[in-house]
Order: structure tokens, then sequence, then C-alpha cells
């Protein structure tokens, strides 16, 4: 399952690159689908392109209570950073990307790379959709000097607030915590 949900994770993580392209192309949902979607509005092509990952995001929420479960005790964490703002450039570099890509070949190699080595960093797995859903993203370090990577709906501002009775492990450094 949590192999599955990794790759669920990364999907949602790089898959606005998918989007941005076909918006800069032009590709609406007329072009692959010519007999079904006569006289659409290219805007109502896009809206749904994006529901795409809205609900694969909202998918991956749902299924995260199936991974295993982890707890952080008071005095676990001895430093908390909010991480909201810090991968945003980063995650922005996709969208410049996809609007330089040319065609469909150099989209499937560029995404295939991004895709490898998100998926294989299992280091974080940041979305920006999560904020719609009301997560924040925190770097933990914990009194073992491990850094932590926390999906939360829950608002930290110190160490001493990290009590967590029940969290999701994604991977050894990112965790998931669903409910308030």
């Amino acid at each position: 399952m949590n192999f599955l949900f990794r790759i669920l994770l990364t999907f949602n993580a790089t898959s606005l690159l998918l989007l941005v392209f076909l918006v800069q192309k032009g590709y609406t949902l007329v072009h692959f689908f010519p007999n079904c979607c006569l006289a659409m509005p290219n805007i109502l092509s896009y809206l749904i392109y994006m529901l795409v990952p809205i609900f694969l995001t909202l998918l991956s929420i749902l299924l995260s209570g199936k991974l295993g479960k982890d707890r952080f005790n008071h005095g676990d964490a001895i430093a908390i950073e909010h991480a909201n703002n810090n991968f945003l450039p980063s995650y922005l570099g996709y969208f410049f990307v996809a609007l330089s890509v040319q065609n469909w070949e150099t989209l499937g190699v560029v995404y295939g790379i991004l895709f490898v080595f998100t998926f294989l960093s299992q280091a974080l797995y940041f979305n920006p959709l999560f904020l719609l859903f009301g997560f924040d993203f925190y770097n933990i370090t914990t009194k073992n000097g491990a850094s932590i990577f926390l999906i939360s709906t829950n608002d930290y501002k110190l160490p001493s607030d990290v009590v967590l009775d029940k969290v999701f492990r994604i991977n050894n450094y990112t965790f998931i915590e669903r409910s308030k």
C-alpha cells in the first residue's frame, strides 16, 4: 500500500506540470475526444483538467488513513519551521519547464525524469494542492537529530505543540496528520 500511495503522491506533486503544458498548447477535451465534446468552451476543459489533480489529492488524503501509524510524544520535537513557502519557488520551476516544452515527446522525457527523481528522493511530497484542503507543511527536528517533514491540518507554532497521538507514515522522513 505504501508504495502505491507514494506513486500517487508523486503524481499529485508533479501533475500540474502536465496541466500547464495542456493549457499552454491549447489542448482542450475536444482535441482528445472530438466526437463527444463539441462546442465546449476551452475554459471548461481547463477546469476539468484542474479537477483531476484536485480529486487525486483528495483521494490521497483519504487513503493516507491506510498507512502505518506513528506518534510524536511531548519533547520529541526540538525545533519546528513552517515550510509552506520553502518549496514554492522549486515548484514554480515546474511551471516554467512546462511552458518551455515544445512537444509530447519532450514532455514525456521531462515528466518521466521529474517523476522518477521526485519518487526516488523519498524525502518530501510537497504538493501545493494540499493547501486547498487546509494542510500546512512543517520541517521538524527531533531530539534524535532527525529532520521530519510533516503535512498537517493543525497549526503548530512551538516544538512543544507537536504532540501527535496518531500520525501516518508516508516514509521515514515524511508524515501526514489528517485531523484537527
